[in-house]
């Protein structure tokens, strides 16, 4: 892929996932063109792609529109996550040093008064325990699984009050870095699956409330 390609897919995709570009709007491909200042055929071809990732679909007759937050899909994206996770901390226990597991201090606060500033800590945090395990491929699907779980937070926490919503899992990732920290891989594992399984509740009644969700 060219770089103007790839730098086309790389903004449109960003768009989406940080609901710049809601779910279900519509895209035009002269207007994305005009936007980023390139010919229609960059554009075309990241709607390939993204239609590839499952973010773009084709309305008929049409031309593409981002799709829909799907409850199935939200439930499956949960499921997925719980499976990753419980793993990934079991081998972050086994193989992390000292002083990365020290380094997780930094973890322990955040941004509670912004849903995309929290998203983004939430993200690097989840990324840096999969990254702890040293399996490469196991850090490259957490990163990819968070981004699209931060679309779901986006979409569905935004209806609750922020602080209220946000303080719960930051103290959620305080003990499992307390786990993590003290080398008890059962009891960082039993923690994630507790904490994904609240994230689930709290997601599930956000996207019960939204219109823009199938």
């Amino acid at each position: 892929m060219s770089l103007v390609r790839n730098r086309v897919f790389e903004l449109v995709r960003g768009e989406i996932l940080t609901c710049q570009i809601r779910p279900g709007e519509e895209l035009r491909e002269n207007e994305l063109a005009k936007r980023y200042g390139v010919s229609k055929s960059p554009v075309r071809d990241a709607m390939q792609k993204l239609e590839f990732e499952g973010l773009v679909e084709i309305e008929p007759r049409r031309g593409h529109r981002v799709k829909p937050i799907s409850v199935a899909d939200a439930d499956d994206i949960l499921e997925l996550r719980a499976m990753l996770e419980t793993g990934a901390v079991r081998l972050v226990v086994e193989k992390a040093s000292d002083a990365q597991l020290a380094d997780l201090d930094k973890f322990r606060t955040a941004d509670l008064t912004s849903v995309s500033a929290f998203a983004a800590y939430n993200r690097s945090f989840h990324h840096a325990l999969a990254s702890m395990t040293g399996n490469r491929r196991l850090a490259e699907e957490t990163q990819r699984l968070m981004e699209v779980y931060d679309r779901l937070c986006l979409v569905s926490l935004s209806t609750l009050r922020r602080e209220d919503a946000l303080a719960e899992p930051l103290a959620d990732h305080n003990e499992i870095i307390d786990a993590l920290q003290a080398r008890n891989g059962a009891a960082a594992s039993r923690m994630v699956m507790r904490h994904v399984g609240k994230s689930r509740g709290s997601i599930m009644r956000g996207l019960g409330q939204r219109s823009i969700v199938d």
